[in-house]
């Protein structure tokens, strides 16, 4: 079940989050540098907390672009946040029924898939950005790359994934699963 992946995939995301020191490195994430994607995660985290509680999404205040989240606070929020999803998701009512994600009503699963490929997918971003390796338990790998694979072509249209990065069917878990969500897995800043 992907819940049990959720704490070892936060716990690795946390070492390397929390690890950088280049906020304005770039980043394989296209259109963020290292401080643009932490924004980008903090302000996104509140959205998929409301949802796994099922409650009413934060008011949107400022767009992801104008929130400055990544203030002198940053780590202690971003570590804060990331628990509050690890304890959501490891529990199984969060993956079940639905639930919405703004205005979009989603399975629960869906959004536990999305939390998890935070996690492991925005972990590797800034593991590479800072020059660091990301330890990706295998099952996660499979996880998010499933999870990719399925929500593909609706992330390539919402601009959330670039284009698929072909990767050779024998390559790790890890690196097909970035392909399948439009990261190059060679990537180097």
């Amino acid at each position: 079940m992907t819940a049990e992946l959720m704490r070892p995939a936060a716990a690795e995301f946390l070492s390397v989050a929390l690890a950088v020191d280049d906020l304005s490195a770039p980043t394989p994430c296209a259109g963020y540098d290292v401080s643009g994607l932490l924004n980008h995660l903090l302000y996104w985290g509140p959205w998929l907390i409301a949802a796994g509680r099922r409650e009413e999404p934060p008011s949107p205040g400022a767009g992801e672009a104008d929130a400055g989240l990544v203030t002198a606070g940053w780590a202690a929020a971003l570590e804060k946040q990331t628990e509050t999803l690890v304890e959501i998701f490891e529990e199984a009512p969060a993956w079940t029924g639905t639930t919405k994600l703004g205005t979009a009503e989603l399975p629960g699963a869906v959004i536990g898939d999305m939390v998890l490929g935070e996690f492991v997918l925005h972990g590797w971003d800034l593991a590479r950005a800072s020059g660091r390796p990301l330890h990706c338990a295998p099952p996660a790998a499979t996880a998010v790359l499933e999870s990719a694979r399925a929500m593909g072509e609706q992330a390539r249209a919402m601009g959330v994934y670039g284009p698929e990065v072909p990767v050779p069917a024998e390559a790790a878990v890890l690196d097909r699963a970035l392909g399948a969500a439009g990261r190059d897995p060679s990537w180097s800043r």
